[in-house]
């Protein structure tokens, strides 16, 4: 059918679907190897992201900050960061120091390059200039008064493919991009790889760092770094693999960079959830690798095909669906949500993306829906729509855990936030398997719901 852009009526931002760049930068950050997220703001900046991380993941999340107070305001915060990245460097012994910008070091205008100059220099004469050229410290922006996490977490991308990687000799080697997904997405994605014989570079991953093995010391007392994550070497490398194919659109900024710098090419989006869109993703593969699909892979495609066949016609056909969260999962899940009958009824993203609205576009055209579509909004404007617009199943993060339970309609998380339940961070969405489990964790929401108060008593 068509998709209805509902365009938003007020200036307030009530619960909204976003959070600052910075948020992204450090979840980028977080899946490098021995790497520390150097804030340069307030105390505030940091706890805030380390709080939101940890109760989404359950993890510990181990990030510095600058602790800028009122005087950097006047004076500057050249001072605050050099020390900082001095001290990291002494007392953490990292590979990677990302100098990550925020709000208050944006606004009063801090040299960041300047300063990151300064520190190594003055760290040489304390630890010697070897010591030094081995840590890898480069400048982030991000700006937290504009845009939200997602481009965070593209700037971060975009300054690994500037700032580290390096061209050599060519390593055959497929760059990822992942996006803001969840370790068990991650492992998903690497699976697939592996079943094509394919060697891969992450850019970045999370899938150890936010889900790390609690395990027995064997060593000396070492300064805690989670294991796994990506290389600085395998950054370096990524300037030498046959393509990179970013899952996001919405994040390709390194992808094109390493395209323009190194002649890489890219392949952006789309996130593979469902049939169609994964599909795509090995279709990618195949073109920048030259590796056949095997039978493996055609064996998990006709194990979701034959899961689809078995209840969405029974149980999901013409349900209606309210989706929100990240642009690129948002639009992935209403394409597979159409795939098993059901009709995507509101798309909402709190990103203001064009891009998003010419997905959603296809997606209409696909299913045969009439989709209204939210850009740069909030969970308020779906809590308005949904007054007026019953559906019978919601998918999302936590955040409208309260919206869904008044109005009586069950919820499926995903994505990010997820902090009111536990292990799904670990369940892949992503790939013939992921979407097996995000198929059945719907069907059984929709069981739950809507047949076992009635259809599954036992006749008298």
């Amino acid at each position: 059918m068509s998709m209805n852009l509902i365009e938003k009526d007020r200036v307030a931002t009530i619960n909204p679907l976003k959070t600052c760049q910075p948020l992204g930068a450090m979840w980028a950050v977080t899946g490098i190897s021995r790497a520390v997220p150097l804030v340069h703001g307030s105390q505030g900046c940091s706890a805030f992201v380390r709080y939101c991380l940890s109760r989404h993941f359950r993890e510990p999340s181990e990030i510095a900050v600058t602790s800028l107070h009122e005087d950097a305001a006047v004076f500057g915060g050249r001072k605050n960061l050099v020390e900082g990245i001095q001290n990291v460097a002494i007392r953490l012994k990292p590979d990677f120091i990302g100098v990550i910008t925020t709000c208050s070091s944006e606004i009063i205008g801090d040299d960041v390059i300047g300063f990151i100059k300064t520190a190594k220099g003055e760290l040489k004469e304390k630890i010697g200039e070897e010591a030094v050229e081995k840590i890898k410290i480069i400048p982030i922006s991000t700006p937290s008064f504009v845009e939200t996490h997602l481009k965070g977490y593209d700037n971060t991308i975009k300054a690994l493919a500037d700032y580290v990687a390096e061209p050599s000799q060519p390593n055959e080697k497929i760059n990822i991009i992942p996006g803001m997904v969840n370790p068990g997405d991650i492992r998903e994605i690497k699976h697939m790889l592996r079943l094509m014989d394919i060697e891969s570079i992450v850019l970045a991953d999370i899938s150890d760092p936010f889900d790390a093995p609690l395990r027995p010391s064997t060593t000396e007392y070492k300064p805690y770094y989670p294991k796994g994550g990506t290389t600085v070497d395998e950054i370096v490398d990524s300037a030498n693999s046959v393509g990179t194919i970013s899952l996001t659109k919405y994040a390709g900024s390194g992808a094109l960079s390493l395209e323009k710098k190194y002649n890489v090419p890219a392949e952006l989006g789309p996130i593979p959830i469902g049939v169609r869109n994964t599909d795509q993703f090995l279709r990618n593969l195949k073109k920048l690798t030259g590796q056949d699909i095997p039978d493996s892979i055609l064996d998990e495609r006709g194990l979701l095909i034959d899961s689809m066949a078995d209840v969405a016609s029974r149980y999901l056909f013409d349900k209606t669906v309210a989706i929100y969260g990240d642009p690129e999962i948002t639009s992935g899940i209403a394409r597979f949500v159409g795939e098993l009958g059901m009709e995507p009824k509101l798309v909402l993203t709190g990103s203001k993306s064009q891009e998003f609205v010419k997905d959603i576009e296809k997606v209409a055209k696909e299913t045969g829906a009439e989709i209204d579509t939210m850009i740069d909004q909030d969970l308020r404007s779906m809590e308005v729509y949904l007054k007026d617009n019953p559906v019978d199943l919601m998918i999302g993060g936590s955040d409208a855990r309260l919206m869904a339970k008044e109005n009586d309609i069950p919820l499926v998380r995903v994505g990010y936030p997820v902090y009111d339940r536990v292990g799904y961070h670990r369940r892949p969405i992503v790939g013939y398997n992921g979407g097996i489990q995000l198929m059945d964790l719907i069907t059984n929401t929709v069981l739950e719901k809507y047949y076992e108060p009635e259809h599954w008593k036992l006749q008298q």
